[in-house]
């Protein structure tokens, strides 16, 4: 799905030096033209935008990034930047990120790393080294404690089984597993949680899901509610939920930072900028089907000026 996907969002032909030359024009003189700098961006892949900053750092000697952080400002120039990073980079910096300085925000170090797939877990650890000469494993024990860290760092191994294949004996072994370690038993066994969530593939969790609802009479949510708080709560609930229906739970983080008080733009980006090779199009049928509303409209509604547009824009 990603590769089709990635491939039809160059509807034009790609041509590096006409980008590069456009992008160029687009920051000379008087003013900016957003618009140019809009379509440039979000019509090409990752991997073509990655070719024009080649292009363009040959061409004129400057990096494209440094002229759009003059030219640009606030959450636009937040996008826009954003989508000139690969995606391992972009993840790398967002955990770094999440981790400077005083407190760390736990949040984002569970999205990232309980929605990502192995290739991009190991991808993500050569980033992080490469960018900040540190092992993420090494931040993330420093940085977090308790059962937090325990998740996150099973997540990190990259073991998670990726095949289609289901066990149904496993299945119900897992659900017994998951009983045994919940039922009044939370604060010594999380062992079993983190083995089975960080480890089986999706389709096989969806199947020791439903062996546990028919085992104890109840969602495994609802257990997980029960039992839990706070961060490892969160960790669980996004391992159950994107085993689920990934595209589903990036379309609640979406209503979510769009509804209450202000608009979480921080999120927005995010999850625009690393899913809109992914599963975007996907997100955003099921924001529909969820929450009978277009995103389209609803990010017009909450967003506005050139961030609004970029973002529209990575939506077609």
């Amino acid at each position: 799905m990603g590769n089709r996907h990635a491939k039809a969002r160059s509807h034009r032909d790609f041509d590096v030096d006409q980008d590069a030359k456009k992008l160029n024009k687009a920051c000379k003189g008087k003013g900016t033209d957003e618009a140019t700098i809009i379509e440039v961006l979000s019509s090409r892949t990752s991997n073509e935008r990655q070719q024009i900053k080649q292009k363009y750092k040959a061409t004129y000697g400057k990096d494209l990034e440094e002229v759009l952080k003059n030219e640009l400002s606030g959450n636009f120039k937040k996008t826009a930047l954003a989508l000139l990073d690969c995606p391992s980079e972009y993840d790398a910096r967002l955990l770094q990120r999440a981790m400077e300085g005083l407190g760390t925000d736990e949040a984002v170090l569970i999205e990232v790393l309980c929605t990502r797939t192995n290739k991009e877990i190991i991808a993500i650890k050569e980033a992080y080294q490469r960018l900040f000469d540190r092992s993420l494993q090494s931040d993330i024990k420093d940085d977090t404690n308790g059962n937090l860290k325990k998740i996150l760092v099973s997540l990190l191994q990259a073991n998670r089984d990726e095949g289609d294949n289901v066990d149904k004996d496993l299945a119900g072994q897992d659900a017994r597993d998951l009983h045994d370690a919940g039922e009044g038993r939370w604060g010594t066994d999380e062992l079993a949680f983190n083995e089975v969530l960080a480890k089986r593939s999706h389709k096989q969790l969806r199947a020791t899901f439903q062996a546990y609802q028919i085992l104890v009479g109840k969602d495994i949510e609802e257990a997980i509610e029960a039992e839990t708080s706070g961060d490892l709560q969160t960790a669980y609930l996004t391992l159950v939920r994107c085993a689920r229906d990934q595209e589903g739970y990036f379309a609640d983080r979406l209503y979510k930072s769009m509804t209450g008080a202000g608009t979480d733009e921080e999120t927005l980006i995010h999850i625009f900028v690393t899913r809109a090779e992914v599963d975007l199009q996907g997100i955003k049928a099921k924001f529909q089907e969820k929450y009978q509303k277009s995103l389209s409209d609803m990010v017009r509604s909450d967003t506005s000026g050139d961030f609004q547009r970029l973002l529209v824009a990575l939506l077609h």
